[in-house]
């Protein structure tokens, strides 16, 4: 191209544009992670989280995650609960945790109700109340849920 043919616009405002913009959307996005990380989880968030990790185990037939989620007392043998899980699983299909509410802490224990639906009848909520322990410093599930 000739300095004649040149029509004198150039790519680098807009490469300075667009370098902004990331630098920008880099900065909000570090910011946002550092804040999410330093916020403890709250206690009732422990319970909620152990209901959830506990019917996950279950949908996923994975009594060794159950087990982490579930207090001694409570376990069974894989056998049993597998077997179990299986036959809900046949005639309800699949269990889902809708909601844990009124979480109730005292100590290393504490009280919640969550609600379920089954796959095969998902406007049918049930609501159960259940009870949690604090073992080796994590909340577990100690009371049955739906089958």
């Amino acid at each position: 191209m000739t300095e004649e043919e040149h029509d004198g616009s150039s790519p680098m405002p807009i490469l300075i544009a667009l370098v902004v913009a990331l630098l920008v959307l880099g900065t909000i996005g570090i910011v946002w992670v550092l804040d999410t990380r330093q916020k403890p989880l709250t206690e009732d968030v422990k319970v909620g989280r152990a209901a959830v990790g506990q019917n996950d185990a279950l949908q996923r037939d994975n009594y060794g995650d159950f087990r982490k989620y579930t207090c001694a007392a409570q376990q069974g043998s894989e056998a049993e609960v597998l077997d179990r899980q299986q036959k809900s699983k046949a005639a309800q299909g699949a269990r889902y945790v809708d909601d844990v509410t009124e979480v109730k802490i005292a100590g290393d224990k504490a009280t919640a109700t969550v609600v379920y639906h089954f796959e095969k009848a998902a406007d049918n909520k049930i609501t159960v109340p259940m009870t949690f322990v604090r073992e080796n410093g994590d909340w577990t599930v100690c009371s049955p849920g739906p089958v």
